[in-house]
């Protein structure tokens, strides 16, 4: 099979396309033959040595596949070959087969959109991982979502809206601004005035839930505009610079900074990713949410796709297809 391996932690660039063994499918695991594969901003961080996990090398990067079950080992019992499933990894999946852990594995409805399952796994996931367990977004707070236009942004914009929360977007463009509003956002505004913005559009208050997966200066901004009891969820960095937090503005301010890592969330309570995952897929059937994927390409173009997610030249969700 063919693949996308990281031989050497370095730039995205020097990601290889060849040739691997096909997977075999170990006990408790499921081979994967992939039609979609998500790829994530975290994943040039791996690539890169910049994550919190380091694999050992070789590997294969990439957290999403959503395919059809080729093969299954022993003692798996929910899932059968023939059955279409989508798969969370921490790494493995930028590849045409792939073996995963049958408790990893969601079954999807037949005719379900293999690239749509993938855009419900990282973003979706992590973003309704932050909303419901971490931030306990309540109807009628005020949500604010930095990075609106990326994947895990829109994915919180959507999500923020169908739990009856006000949405407020910042993304750094008119276009995103608006790709941001047409997703559900209730207002949309930049990162230049952010503070006076927020203060403006919330009469003083603040923000009850910031959603941050950008830091840097951005952050600050957030941390000197939070409500009274208000959560500022730490989601990542993609600005590049990892802030500080004075810890008087929390004091002062009566809020709460709260990390969200949903790679450790899936490992620590499986259960609980597994029962996300299930109302992410029947919401997305249901046409509450609706995942926007603004590319697919071909997996040998994995590194040059990758690149553009890390110099934010994109938005909305990329998909690999073999």
């Amino acid at each position: 099979m063919k693949a996308i391996v990281c031989e050497a932690y370095g730039p995205i660039e020097t990601l290889a396309y060849r040739d691997m063994p096909d997977p075999v499918a170990g006990p408790g695991e499921v081979v994967v033959e992939a039609e979609a594969i998500g790829v994530n901003y975290p994943d040039g961080l791996l690539v890169q040595g910049l994550y919190q996990a380091r694999p050992e090398l070789p590997f294969v990067p990439g957290m999403e596949v959503a395919g059809r079950v080729t093969q299954i080992g022993a003692d798996v019992t929910r899932l059968a070959v023939g059955d279409r499933v989508v798969a969370a990894l921490q790494f493995g999946a930028y590849a045409e087969k792939v073996a995963v852990a049958e408790a990893a594995a969601t079954k999807l409805p037949e005719g379900f959109d293999a690239g749509i399952a993938c855009a419900l796994v990282c973003a979706y996931g992590t973003a309704y991982h932050a909303l419901k367990q971490r931030a306990a977004l309540q109807p009628d707070e005020t949500l604010l979502v930095l990075g609106a236009a990326g994947a895990t942004g829109l994915a919180a914009v959507q999500i923020g809206q169908a739990m009856g929360a006000r949405v407020i977007a910042v993304a750094s463009s008119e276009d995103k601004r608006s790709l941001a509003v047409g997703e559900g956002a209730d207002v949309a505004i930049g990162y230049d005035d952010l503070r006076e913005d927020l203060k403006r559009l919330t009469d003083g208050k603040g923000a009850d839930v910031a959603f941050d997966p950008v830091g840097g200066e951005a952050f600050d901004a957030v941390a000197r505009s939070m409500a009274w009891n208000g959560r500022l969820l730490v989601v990542g960095f993609a600005s590049g610079t990892i802030p500080q937090l004075p810890v008087n503005l929390a004091l002062v301010k009566g809020f709460s900074a709260v990390g969200v890592f949903w790679g450790a969330f899936i490992q620590k309570q499986p259960e609980q990713a597994a029962a996300n995952m299930a109302e992410l897929i029947a919401w997305t059937a249901e046409e509450r949410l609706q995942p926007v994927i603004t590319e697919r390409g071909r997996l040998a173009d994995a590194a040059e796709i990758l690149a553009r997610i890390h110099a934010r030249q994109t938005a909305g969700k990329l998909i690999l297809v073999p």
